[in-house]
């Protein structure tokens, strides 16, 4: 399985063709107390970019956007009923949804890691 990272500091951890997105412990850290979390519904189709969930804290409401596009196979159900997974476990259990990915060669515009931690550094 592999990990890429986006400036907006969504990750998608891609295996096959299936990839799980999320937020980063960064991101997390700046939007505080996670209340609120709403996922794309299953069968959407995403293109990179597009505005894919939106989570709300106690600071402000942010979109999720698309790292690559594809089609969502689910949301992460859980966070309905326990938002606060985002802040816990935000690059684990607080992921926000899966989907099939319609153009692997999206990935190829994604940080590794290290170059999302340079990323962060600087900010």
């Amino acid at each position: 399985m592999s990990r890429y990272f986006t400036e907006d500091h969504e990750w998608i951890d891609v295996d096959g063709e299936v990839g799980t997105v999320g937020i980063t412990e960064y991101a997390q850290e700046q939007l505080g107390d996670i209340v609120f979390v709403e996922v794309p519904e299953e069968g959407k189709e995403l293109a990179k970019g597009d505005d894919a969930a939106v989570v709300e804290s106690v600071k402000a409401a942010s979109d999720i956007y698309a790292p690559v596009s594809g089609t969502v196979l689910e949301g992460n159900s859980d966070l309905a009923d326990e938002p606060a997974l985002v802040n816990t476990s935000p690059e684990e259990d607080g992921w926000f949804f899966k989907l099939t990915l319609s153009d692997a060669e999206e990935l190829e515009g994604l940080m590794d890691e290290s170059a999302y931690q340079a990323f962060v550094s600087k900010l």
